[in-house]
């Protein structure tokens, strides 16, 4: 009875909400029931007043989903289980089950998706959780220099309470551990922060759009919000969303690697192997699946959510720093252990004094505890001289260069997959660009219809006799694998494919009012061959069901179906054997269309004859063909190419075209673009890829430099430029958007799919992916990829000079005086604000138009330049010569004691690198401040800087170990510091060996 009496409520609530559900989805039923038979061929007699109601029964209100669940599915496709499909009734029945129309899909409406992921789960993955904050502290905690720091610290706690008493006896080992926290929260906050950039970035990469079937209508929709029920379309280069099974399709075959570890096709059909795994991807055919389980019920979601994509690999140029700073650390470390021996030694032989001028050690007479502390601190200065030594901020400075240069691109449309494309892209001499899409809009439309030798112009519906007009009509309703969807909700049709498929059924419809979806319904398809990229041209076989003839129709490159017709159309509608003439004829007209930069297609078809339906030879027909006619599709240049491609080249980059186009075609799109100039040796300049691959070996090579465009190439020939120009030393740059791009784009040194027309294999295999298909978007990539090593080499250059200046005047003071001027706090101070702030300020330095007037960096150029030696050694010598002059004269200079000296040192060693930090914004050019404006940050820092130092000197005295300034004083440091700029622009009066001949 309790049991009975808790569960009344809950069966009670839930037969109050199927009730509303019910009536939602009954209202909504009835609006479109009027609209939907409207659309339809029946005429309705004149009334005063009319409702119209079309008597099909209604789609089922989804409800529990009877007779299934969501553990039975998954079991079935992860186990491939015939058998329990067979159970099920095969996959139309399953359909039927999920309350989903074989052809028109899912309702779609939100209740319909809303109870379906309740039922089934939404297509997202479990993620292994991120790493804390607390986690990154700990890390930075493991360093060793910071751990014998906070060794050292405890100690001169301990021993200067103990020296000095609770109040004023922790300043110094107090100081030490402020500092340290504040360079560990710095670097956890850093790290953290970029560890939640790199999450976006795989959500970012994760999201890919997919092809579904809702309400009778095709429609690109995320990857996340595809449901149980769902109709995918499939094509070559998709990703498959979720697991599920096929429905149909034509020569599908799928690449089960990423699953199963073995890398040959799998073959899906009906009738052998129906079941589709997510996370495979399509490389053969096309075809439509039933979506059975998402996310977490799939194998993709249960291996992804064991996996982290790792995307803070390790970059090229991190790799060369990680070097340098080991480095610089042993002669930091050597520097150090020479200081702590020359200390020790000349404390205990008593040659140090302190303050008042006593001597520190007097031998039996010291107190333990002031031995050890002496020692302490001598340890400390000395550790805190290897601290300064190590240039930690190098890591610090490419990892905020690259975060803030991927979060830049992802503005400018390129999403970055792998951090070490972002510094390639800088060294990159020569970009290999696909033309569709990429140097043009990849907006194609029809604007050239020949049937046969004859131009059709105006009302070419009428002009075309009616049999030659159902067979062109076959030719483009049944070879294609676009969509025309005719819902109620318009009148006008939706066309849904691939640019150049759309723009062939827009054609159709619109312009010779063929009725495609009436043709699909009268004819069915025996066999299909898919479009592919070695082949250029797509076929198909199929029987009518009227009169059982049997044609097979081909389209394609227009002089690829040619070479396959021995016959033509006419104008008339008679059949005419092709000679020598007429081909010659044609030929020509494909030319004449190349040379207005129209893409020229072909239809032919051939009536197959036979004695028995059931011995029809799949096998497709390709000699002897019936030629029905060309079509020429425009698809004009993107705005700003032709100013992008002279972009590259005043940068030195080499641009070339690689396409499958007709040889006119790619030459005239070439010169629209400004890849080809009127004097350019076009003979050398334009080959086709079947003379390229038929060189020699050593003719490639030798002609491999003046090849500006390459036409009618296959997969296979682009992937052999790319190995031929890496041989020759090139750095190369690849565009591709096609599953065959994805060994080129592999092969390069930096591979750049496109965003939009780009298959998922293609991104796979790509480095960047350009958002909107843009070459302009390409050009960004470079700049920001010249910005990122040019970023790097600023800070490596201010970085070198804190540590020469820093490392000198310690060790020279401790030789000399037997103490150091910058204390721990101090050295500790400088290395969080130069280490820092100066990484932010200058890895957030925006690309500038002077980077694309360089010559690209090549493979194995030094990290430290000549100029940036030359700029190094006249700074460091400037600071290391003013500060060696205080260090012995400050006193009577200034009037002042020991104390305050060092405080003038430390003071105007910091200032020294703030005006430094802008000589480091410009390497070469004299005018520091140009542009300064549009880095507010970089200003922002300085000031940041400057207020931090003022507070340390004048008000945090006892934590930093200074006195207190007066204004002569200030004013001293400010102008000795001031130095810097004057002599920053002399030293580039300097000129550099070599300079003037790589800049040539």
């Amino acid at each position: 009875m309790p049991d009975q009496e808790i569960s009344l409520p809950a069966k009670r609530n839930q037969r109050r909400w199927r009730m509303a559900f019910t009536a939602i989805y009954f209202t909504r039923v009835l609006v479109s029931l009027s609209k939907k038979v409207l659309d339809n061929q029946t005429r309705l007699l004149r009334s005063l007043s009319y409702v119209a109601i079309d008597v099909n029964s209604p789609r089922p209100i989804p409800g529990p989903f009877d007779g299934i669940d969501q553990k039975t599915l998954t079991e079935m496709v992860k186990k491939r289980s015939f058998e329990s499909l067979q159970q099920l009734g095969g996959a139309k029945q399953v359909a039927a089950i999920l309350l989903t129309d074989a052809k028109d899909g899912i309702s779609g409406d939100e209740a319909d998706l809303t109870h379906r992921r309740e039922v089934f789960g939404a297509n997202r993955h479990q993620k292994p959780p991120s790493k804390s904050f607390i986690s990154f502290v700990f890390e930075a905690f493991k360093d060793t220099t910071i751990i014998i720091l906070l060794v050292c610290a405890f100690l001169s706690l301990g021993f200067g309470i103990k020296q000095h008493g609770p109040k004023d006896g922790w300043y110094d080992g107090g100081s030490i551990i402020v500092a340290i926290v504040l360079v560990i929260v710095v670097s956890s906050v850093s790290n953290f922060k970029q560890s939640k950039q790199f999450e976006k970035l795989s959500d970012a990469s994760s999201d890919i759009k997919v092809q579904v079937v809702r309400d009778g209508r095709h429609q690109p929709i995320s990857i996340f919000d595809i449901v149980v029920g769902d109709i995918v379309s499939l094509k070559i280069g998709d990703q498959i969303p979720a697991d599920g099974l096929f429905l149909y399709g034509y020569s599908l075959k799928v690449n089960e690697s990423s699953i199963t570890g073995e890398s040959d096709h799998v073959e899906v059909n009906g009738t052998l192997n129906p079941f589709l795994i997510s996370g495979t991807k399509v490389m053969d055919g096309f075809g439509s699946m039933l979506v059975t389980s998402v996310g977490m019920n799939t194998a993709w979601g249960e291996m992804m959510s064991s996996i982290t994509r790792i995307l803070e690999e390790q970059t090229p140029l991190q790799a060369r720093l990680d070097k340098l700073a080991s480095h610089i650390g042993r002669v930091g470390l050597s520097v150090a252990i020479l200081v702590l021996a020359v200390l020790m030694i000349r404390y205990f032989t008593g040659s140090t004094r302190d303050e008042n001028g006593k001597r520190e050690y007097k031998g039996s007479k010291t107190r333990v505890s002031d031995i050890v502390n002496s020692v302490v601190e001598m340890i400390a200065a000395a550790v805190t001289i290897l601290v300064v030594a190590i240039p930690e901020g190098l890591p610090l400075a490419v990892t905020l260069t690259l975060a803030y240069s991927m979060m830049r691109m992802i503005k400018d449309n390129a999403m970055v997959r792998k951090l070490s494309a972002c510094e390639t892209m800088g060294s990159a001499t020569t970009i290999c660009t696909d033309k569709t899409g990429t140097l043009t809009l990849n907006k194609m439309t029809v604007t050239e219809f020949w049937l046969g030798k004859e131009l059709i112009k105006d009302d070419a519906s009428k002009a075309i006799e009616p049999e030659i007009f159902k067979l062109l009509q076959e030719g483009v309703a049944l070879n294609t694998t676009g969509t025309v969807d005719t819902t109620h909700a318009s009148s006008i049709p939706e066309i849904s494919g691939s640019p150049t498929e759309t723009a062939i059924l827009s054609w159709a419809v619109f312009d010779l009012n063929m009725n495609i979806n009436e043709t699909k319904q009268n004819c069915e398809v025996i066999h299909v061959e898919a479009f592919n990229s070695e082949k250029k041209r797509s076929g198909i076989l199929t029987r009518k069901f009227e009169d059982r003839e049997i044609h097979t129709h081909w389209k394609g490159a227009a002089e690829m179906i040619l070479a396959m017709c021995s016959n033509y159309c006419v104008g008339s509608g008679a059949l005419k054997g092709m000679n020598a003439d007429d081909r010659l004829e044609f030929e020509k007209i494909i030319q004449c269309m190349a040379a207005k930069s129209l893409r020229c297609l072909a239809f032919a078809y051939k009536k197959v004859t036979h004695d028995n339906e059931e011995e029809v030879s799949k096998k497709l027909e390709e000699a002897e063909l019936t030629l029905l006619g060309f079509v020429g599709l425009k698809d004009p240049c993107r705005p700003g190419v032709r100013t992008a491609v002279e972009s590259c080249k005043n940068a030195g980059v080499n641009v070339k075209m690689i396409t499958g186009d007709n040889t006119l075609t790619a030459r005239s799109i070439a010169f629209e673009c400004g890849i080809l100039h009127p004097d350019d040796d076009i003979e050398k300049a334009v080959v086709e890829g079947s003379q390229f691959r038929n060189y020699s070996p050593e003719e490639r090579m030798t002609r491999i430099e003046d090849i500006r465009v390459m036409a009618r190439s296959s997969p296979f020939d682009k992937l052999l430029m790319v190995q031929c120009l890496k041989q020759k030393g090139h750095v190369v740059g690849v565009t591709g958007d096609g599953t065959n791009d994805a060994p080129a784009l592999k092969e390069a040194d930096i591979g750049l799919a496109m965003g939009i027309q780009g298959t998922e294999v293609a991104k796979e295999s790509a480095d960047i992916i350009i958002l909107d298909d843009n070459f302009t978007s390409v050009v960004t990539v470079l700049r920001w990829g010249r910005s990122v090593s040019n970023n790097i080499q600023k800070f490596l250059q201010f970085q070198l000079t804190v540590n020469v200046a820093a490392l000198a005047i310690n060790f020279v003071a401790a030789v000399s005086f037997g103490n150091v001027p910058l204390t721990a706090v101090q050295l500790l101070w400088v290395n969080l604000v130069m280490d820092t702030l100066g990484a932010l300020a200058l890895a957030t330095e925006q690309p500038t138009n002077d980077l694309m007037g360089k010559p690209p960096m090549g493979r194995s150029e030094p990290l430290i330049t000549k100029i940036m030696w030359r700029n190094l050694i006249a700074q460091a010598l400037y600071q290391l010569a003013v500060l060696l002059t205080l260090e012995f004269k400050a006193n009577s200079i200034f009037g002042v004691n020991e104390r305050i000296k060092n405080t003038i040192i430390f003071n105007t060693f910091v200032l020294c690198q703030v005006f430094n930090e802008f000589n480091a914004r410009n390497m070469e050019k004299k005018n520091i401040f140009k542009g300064i404006h549009r880095n507010k940050l970089f200003i922002v820092i300085i000031g940041i800087t400057i207020v931090l130092q003022v507070l340390m000197v004048e008000l945090l005295t006892r934590f930093a170990g200074t006195e207190r300034l007066n204004s002569g004083q200030w004013g001293a440091c400010i102008g000795i510091a001031a130095v810097s700029w004057p002599i920053g622009f002399l030293a580039k009066c300097i000129p550099v060996s070599g300079k003037q001949l790589q800049n040539k």
